[in-house]
């Protein structure tokens, strides 16, 4: 069966939509740009292929389709911008096998403006077609929420841009497959911009609540209690909850030489958020030689060190870091993570503990990083020598809280 839609990059953002795409039954064919399909385990990878999903192997597939979508990640890159190599590699690939009348459309998280001064050129180029004209080019801010069993892509609003009117109702015309709702951005850069809201939205209140931790700790105040009672407010408050830092493939971007005008305030949101490390590792500290122990030679135990709970994916976790400054200060350390079988900082592996229980009561400090459904809270709480909980999620007074 000849497919209909070819996914570039089965990522964090391609393979939520390929799984959307077969249950739609829209057969589709996947090409991976780097090692991001081994996340596709060989059951589900047997599932989609009985639903119409096959993995790419020969670029000239990408002749065939009638809508292509571009979701290669676009890490941060060496000099704190967006590295958009993946992008231009699959867009090059495309564009040597594009056909009039495709639908293309880039889901990677970019800065206003790429898809129309970035991609654009390369798909014309490559093709000697005019985008607007013989094909169809459009930005679709991705959408996913890793892990959640909650928020499904049907039921999630779907925002498009195109080049044209055109172009955007040829990418609306693909998602309503997918989504009971489509919503149509004036073009191509308000789409762009929407995703770039969207992540720094919330790393902006992130680092609100990451501050207030850090001067409710100072005042004496829970301040767990005080988001308990604020989220009780029907209007102008979302609650957000601090944490050990952010993780996650979604970077902030504060325009700094990308605009006339950067975003401060994002700057200082990731000022902020990146500070979270270093002061879960003073916290750490303080509560060992609050108990008449030193930090140098502490045995001290990391739980879950993925940057989101029930999720395998390590991008960004802030657990790295934090062992990183525990080792720097001498203290042993080692891990335990029900989906992390191996774990490895400053290229040296850390010890993983295969008894949890016996690993807390055996450590002179536990530090819960990530909460994942698998772990007994309130048996932890009883058997840790010393919790240091940095979710809030523990029994209240069953542990020290961040």
């Amino acid at each position: 069966m000849p497919a209909d839609l070819a996914i570039i990059g089965l990522g964090p953002y391609g393979l939520p939509l390929a799984q959307a795409a077969v249950a739609a039954r829209i057969p589709t064919i996947g090409f991976a740009t780097g090692p991001e399909a081994g996340s596709l385990s060989a059951a589900e990878l047997r599932r989609m292929r009985a639903e119409g999903f096959r993995p790419g192997t020969d670029p000239a597939q990408l002749g065939r389709v009638r809508t292509a979508v571009i979701c290669a990640p676009t890490p941060r890159g060496a000099d704190g911008g967006v590295d958009l190599s993946q992008v231009e590699a699959a867009a090059r690939a495309l564009a040597g096998r594009l056909r009039p009348h495709t639908t293309v459309i880039l889901e990677s998280p970019v800065l206003p403006g790429t898809t129309g001064d970035f991609l654009r050129p390369l798909l014309e180029e490559g093709s000697g077609l005019r985008a607007g004209r013989d094909f169809h080019l459009a930005y679709s801010p991705s959408r996913v929420d890793p892990g959640s069993r909650d928020r499904t892509p049907a039921g999630t609003p779907k925002v498009i841009g195109g080049l044209t009117p055109a172009c955007t109702e040829s990418a609306a015309a693909f998602y309503g497959r997918l989504t009971d709702k489509v919503v149509r951005a004036r073009g191509l850069r308000e789409a762009e911009t929407v995703q770039l809201l969207e992540t720094n939205y919330r790393h902006v209140n992130i680092a609100l609540v990451n501050e207030m931790a850090v001067l409710c700790h100072d005042l004496g105040v829970d301040l767990w209690d005080v988001i308990r009672c604020a989220e009780t407010k029907p209007y102008g408050f979302q609650a957000f909850r601090p944490g050990p830092g952010v993780g996650g493939h979604g970077v902030p971007h504060d325009l700094t030489g990308h605009a006339s005008r950067g975003l401060r305030m994002v700057e200082l949101a990731q000022q902020v958020n990146h500070r979270m490390p270093r002061y879960v590792v003073q916290r750490a500290a303080a509560l060992l030689n609050e108990h008449g122990k030193s930090a140098r030679g502490a045995r001290v135990l990391l739980l879950g060190v993925t940057y989101k709970p029930d999720l395998a994916d390590q991008q960004g976790t802030p657990a790295r870091e934090i062992a990183h400054r525990l080792l720097e200060l001498g203290a042993q350390v080692s891990y335990h993570d029900p989906l992390v079988a191996s774990w490895n900082v400053l290229d040296r592996p850390v010890p993983r503990a295969d008894s949890l229980y016996e690993a807390a009561a055996d450590a002179d400090l536990t530090v819960l990083l990530q909460p994942h459904r698998t772990y007994d809270l309130q048996g932890l709480s009883v058997k840790a020598q010393l919790l240091l909980d940095t979710r809030g999620v523990t029994p209240t007074g069953a542990a020290h809280r961040l």
